[in-house]
């Protein structure tokens, strides 16, 4: 039986290489990449190799005689994506005359300059160290990482769910980056602070920014900074032991919490806050975080989306772990009607629509439970008499002829003093940096960073802060794979400026 991807899929696309049939797609050269949720097998050119096994940095591939029942449902998910669709199209090709005999093969080419190239990058997490890891397959270059916090590889660490083991264990190979003896990182060293950017500058041929996009964009309803309402960016920081974070004022002594936006941060937020403390104490959860956890008195999360369920925030990968591990999800039936009827040519939307109408039709269960509640727009924060939150007063939206959402003149409140917005991440402005304030990106051209137009020599972009807070952590490596591509072109045609020696590299030589 064909090898499957399951749900801890990162999307670096590491098995696509391995492969040597060329069985899983997207790609990186086909269009789909950069948007699907997952990579998919083709089960009738997988050969059951295993190569794939061993090259994925998560251990997200599974022979398929070997799939549990919580993994089943992705045999069927991998191979819906190879049937040809409605519209007489497959989604990725399936006649072999349309595809490679082999996988493309990634070697490195060989520089045609034998100069020494010192890399700044500013940041550790996968942008960073995906970057590191492509120009430290070139010997005569090396790599220092700067790091504001004291442990690397930002989301990475920080960002992933505490129970999602397989996910976290990309840090393994960011380890193996890290020890590289080319490759020095330094921890707590904090842009601005520390040291300055044109020092870096001094010190290294190229600068590669990759920050990425610290903060969350803000609600902008009434009482949206209410005492109660907090970023599910820090909510995730605050049980992930993030510094940041650690002190964020969580009161878990409501009966129910709403989260805002119902992408898979909102549904890592719900299931922390509906999950056995037990359970989570086997994980890496902040110890302070599961003390509280401990006391809870959450017994609903609701989580709310703007659009209907067919143009749901969640992953497909993510919908199926929420369902088939464990947790108590809860769907009206109601809710799905708007998707009644509608063509869905789309493999992964349509199987969002078969698990949530599934879900819908299942009995209510006892205990703590995630409620998906879709076709809610949040109107306004209700607060009582100290100005503390007590419920989200929102909306039911519904299609109107334009295809955009439009109220439908229904209101309701929900209780709760636990209110939490997951409405996505944004960058912020760099000192000395341009920014692009309306997209809260550096603007660039294939990673070089642009100053009305021009590149400026030797400053580099990759990341979210290049591309927006899109993707997966894989996505990061295709994405720094293009900026360092750009950053050595440049280096063979004599574009970066050349090492000063100065007080100010002495200085910061000393940094460690």
């Amino acid at each position: 039986m064909p090898h499957v991807v399951t749900q801890a899929c990162c999307g670096d696309a590491s098995c696509v290489y391995a492969c040597p049939v060329n069985c899983i797609h997207p790609t990186p050269e086909e269009p789909g990449f950069g948007t699907s949720e997952m990579l998919y097998i083709d089960p009738s050119t997988c050969v059951d190799c295993g190569a794939c096994v061993s090259a994925c940095p998560v251990g997200a591939i599974v022979p398929g005689h070997r799939l549990d029942e919580q993994q089943s449902r992705f045999a069927d998910i991998n191979a819906a994506h190879f049937d040809v669709t409605a519209t007489g199209a497959a989604r990725f090709p399936v006649d072999p005359a349309h595809r490679l005999p082999l996988a493309p093969i990634d070697n490195p080419r060989r520089l045609a300059v034998t100069e020494t190239l010192s890399v700044g990058i500013v940041g550790s997490g996968p942008s960073a160290m995906y970057a590191a890891d492509e120009l430290l397959r070139h010997p005569q270059v090396t790599v220092t990482i700067y790091e504001r916090l004291r442990r690397p590889f930002g989301l990475a660490r920080y960002g992933v769910a505490p129970d999602h083991l397989a996910t976290r264990s990309v840090m393994r190979l960011f380890d193996d980056i890290a020890g590289h003896p080319r490759c020095d990182i330094r921890l707590g060293v904090r842009i601005g602070r520390d040291v300055t950017l044109d020092e870096l500058r001094d010190r290294h041929q190229a600068v590669i920014w990759a920050g990425g996009a610290p903060t969350d964009r803000r609600l902008t309803v009434d009482n949206a900074t209410a005492p109660g309402v907090l970023s599910a960016t820090a909510f995730v920081g605050w049980y992930n032991d993030h510094p940041d974070h650690d002190r964020l004022p969580v009161d878990l002594g409501t009966e129910r919490a709403v989260v805002i936006g119902n992408g898979n941060v909102a549904l890592d937020v719900a299931r922390i806050l509906t999950s056995d403390p037990d359970a989570l104490a086997t994980t890496t959860i902040s110890r302070h975080a599961l003390a509280e956890l401990r006391r809870s008195r959450i017994d609903e999360v609701v989580v709310l989306g703007r659009r209907g369920p067919v143009h749901a925030a969640f992953t497909l990968p993510e919908l199926v772990g929420l369902v088939d591990h464990g947790a108590n999800v809860v769907v009206d039936p109601a809710d799905l009607e708007s998707a009644a009827g509608m063509v869905i040519d789309d493999p992964t939307t349509r199987a969002k629509l078969d698990l949530l109408a599934e879900v819908a039709a299942r009995p209510t269960a006892a205990g703590r439970r995630i409620r998906l509640a879709f076709h809610r727009s949040p109107a306004s924060i209700r607060v009582d008499e100290t100005g503390r939150a007590v419920g989200v007063v929102v909306d039911h939206t519904r299609v109107g002829e334009s295809g955009a959402m439009e109220p439908t003149g229904v209101t309701e409140t929900i209780d709760s003093s636990l209110v939490l917005t997951s409405i996505g991440y944004r960058g912020v402005a760099v000192p000395g940096l341009p920014f692009d304030d309306t997209r809260g990106v550096i603007p660039h051209d294939a990673g070089r960073v642009l100053d009305d137009e021009t590149a400026i020599p030797g400053l580099y972009v990759t990341g979210w802060i290049k591309r927006g807070p899109s993707g997966f952590i894989g996505t990061n490596k295709t994405d720094s794979a293009e900026t360092v591509a750009s950053l050595l072109t440049d280096f063979e045609s004599g574009l970066l400026p050349v090492r000063r020696t100065t007080r100010r590299r002495r200085l910061l030589d000393r940094l460690g």
